[in-house]
C-alpha cells in the first residue's frame, strides 16, 4: 500500500527506509485504531462539505459515504488492519476508498491534510472521552455522598501530620472528598471549551485555496466553534492535550488521596472501616493476607497520569508554530491517560461499594486527647478567660479532658461543615445542579 505522502510509488524500499519507517511510525499504527470512528465521521463530513463546494457530485458524495459506512462496519467487527508499513488509519481508509472507487477515493483528500484529519479525530475522541469522564465522576461522586449520608452519625477521629487531631464524623469525611469532586467537575468548562473547537478545514495549517465552508463542516462533527486562524490547529495540539491531561490528574489526585485513606483506615493499625473480601487479593506465601491492591493501584495510576502530563510538558515546551513531527509523541500521553482515568473512576466505585464502617473501632478510637481543643473552648465558654489561657490550661492538666456522649457533641456541633453537620444536604443540591 503507498502512502498518501509518497511520490515514488514503485513500492521499493531499502533496509535503511524500512528502519526509518519502524522509527517515525511508532506505536500510530496500533493507537490508530481507537481513533478510526472519529476519523470517519470527519472524512464523511468533509466529503458533504466537498460537494457543497461543487468538488463532487452527489451520486459521488453518496459512494464515498457508503464505503465510508462499509469501513466503519470492518472496524466495528475487528477486521480493519494496519501495519507498520501503512503508518497510519488515513492511509488504509484512503486506500480502501480508492480500491473500492477508483480515482473518487482519491478526491476526499482535497482540501484537507493528515495535519487537521488526525487533530480532528483526536479532537474528537477527546471531546466523548471526557464527557464520559465527568459522568462517571458524576456517578463516582454520588456514591460516595450516598455513603456519607448513610454513616453521617459515626464519629471518628480527624487527624493533622497523620496524628490524631479532633473530633470529626464518617459523614465529614467522606463529604470532603465529594466536595472536592463537585470543584473538579464544575471546572471542566475551561477544558470543554479548549476541545469543542473544529480544525477540520484548517489543512496544513494555512488554510485552502478551495472553497470549503468551515462553519457547515464545525456544526456536523457537533463542534461548538472552528478554530478561527489555521495556523491556530497546529499550535494548539499538544498544548491542548496537555492541559486535558493536566485536569484529569486533578480527579485522579481526588482517588489516589481517597484510596490512601482507605488503605490506611482499614489496616490493622486503625480498622475503621473493613475493605469487602472481593477487592481484595491474597499473598502466595501468607494466609492471613488481605491486600488492598485496588486502592494502591489507584495510587500508582495517578502516578503513571501526573507522568504522562509530564511528558507532554516537555514534548511542546519549545516548539515554534507551525506542525513538528514531534506532535505524533503526543497522542499516546493523552489516549492513555483518558483511558486511564475512566478505570481508575469505575474501579473508585467498585471501592466505595465494598467499604463498610466499623462502628466499635469509630468509638473507640474517639479518644481523649481529640477533645483537647473543645476541652479548651469549654473553658471559654463557661471561665471567661482567653483561648490562649485555656490552651495552657489543657496542655499543663490533659488528664482534666473528657470524652462526652456522641449523642451530646453532634448537638453542639451545629457549624455548617463540622462533624455534627457536615451539610451533605447542601452538597446533593450542589452535584445535582452541575
Amino acid at each position: 500500500m503507498t502512502k498518501l505522502w509518497e511520490s515514488d510509488q514503485n513500492g521499493h524500499q531499502s533496509d535503511a527506509k524500512k528502519k526509518m519507517e519502524s522509527f517515525t511510525v511508532g506505536k500510530d499504527y496500533i493507537l490508530d485504531q481507537v481513533l478510526v470512528p472519529y476519523d470517519l465521521d470527519a472524512s464523511e463530513v468533509h466529503a458533504h462539505a466537498l460537494m457543497n463546494a461543487g468538488i463532487l457530485t452527489d451520486k459521488e458524495f453518496q459512494k464515498l459515504k457508503k464505503t465510508l459506512e462499509e469501513i466503519r462496519d470492518l472496524w466495528k467487527s475487528g477486521d480493519f488492519t494496519i501495519r507498520v508499513e501503512d503508518e497510519d488509519m488515513h492511509t488504509v481508509i484512503e486506500n480502501h476508498l480508492t480500491q473500492k472507487l477508483g480515482d473518487l477515493g482519491k478526491k476526499i483528500h482535497t482540501g484537507r491534510s493528515r495535519n487537521d484529519q488526525v487533530l480532528t479525530a483526536l479532537r474528537l475522541y477527546e471531546k466523548e472521552k471526557v464527557s464520559g469522564i465527568l459522568r462517571l465522576l458524576h456517578q463516582t461522586a454520588d456514591i460516595l455522598l450516598d455513603f456519607a449520608d448513610d454513616h453521617k452519625d459515626l464519629p471518628m477521629p480527624g487527624f493533622t501530620h497523620t496524628r490524631k487531631a479532633m473530633l470529626s464524623s464518617v459523614g465529614l469525611w467522606a463529604g470532603s472528598f465529594v466536595e472536592m469532586m463537585i470543584m473538579q467537575k464544575e471546572a471542566s468548562s475551561g477544558i470543554r471549551s479548549l476541545i469543542d473547537r473544529s480544525p477540520l478545514g484548517t489543512a496544513a495549517g494555512f488554510g485552502t485555496t478551495f472553497p470549503i465552508d468551515r462553519d457547515f463542516e464545525t456544526a456536523e462533527l457537533g463542534f461548538g466553534s472552528p478554530i478561527i486562524c489555521s495556523t491556530t490547529a497546529q499550535l494548539s495540539r499538544g498544548w491542548v492535550e496537555l492541559q486535558i491531561v493536566q485536569y484529569i490528574q486533578g480527579i485522579t489526585s481526588i482517588l489516589n488521596r481517597f484510596a490512601s485513606d482507605v488503605i490506611l483506615f482499614t489496616g490493622e493499625a486503625y480498622s475503621f472501616f473493613d475493605m469487602g473480601s472481593e477487592i481484595c487479593t491474597g499473598s502466595s506465601i501468607m494466609p492471613q493476607k488481605k491486600n488492598p491492591d485496588l486502592a494502591e493501584l489507584l495510587r500508582g495510576r495517578n502516578a503513571e497520569i501526573a507522568g504522562d502530563a509530564t511528558t507532554l510538558q516537555m514534548l511542546v515546551h519549545n516548539l515554534g508554530s507551525g506542525y513538528h513531527r514531534d506532535f505524533q509523541l503526543t497522542k499516546e500521553p493523552v489516549i492513555r491517560s483518558l483511558e486511564n482515568c475512566e478505570e481508575m473512576l469505575e474501579a473508585a466505585i467498585l471501592l466505595i461499594k465494598n467499604l463498610t464502617p466499623l462502628p466499635e473501632n469509630l468509638q473507640k478510637a474517639c479518644s481523649s486527647e481529640i477533645f483537647a481543643a473543645e476541652s479548651a473552648n469549654k473553658l471559654v465558654k463557661e471561665k471567661g478567660i482567653s483561648f490562649r489561657e485555656a490552651y495552657i490550661y489543657m496542655k499543663e492538666n490533659p488528664d482534666s479532658m473528657v470524652i462526652a456522649d456522641w449523642d451530646i457533641l453532634k448537638s453542639h456541633y451545629t457549624q455548617l461543615g463540622s462533624p455534627g453537620n457536615p451539610g451533605l444536604e447542601k452538597l446533593r443540591e450542589q452535584l445535582e445542579s452541575g
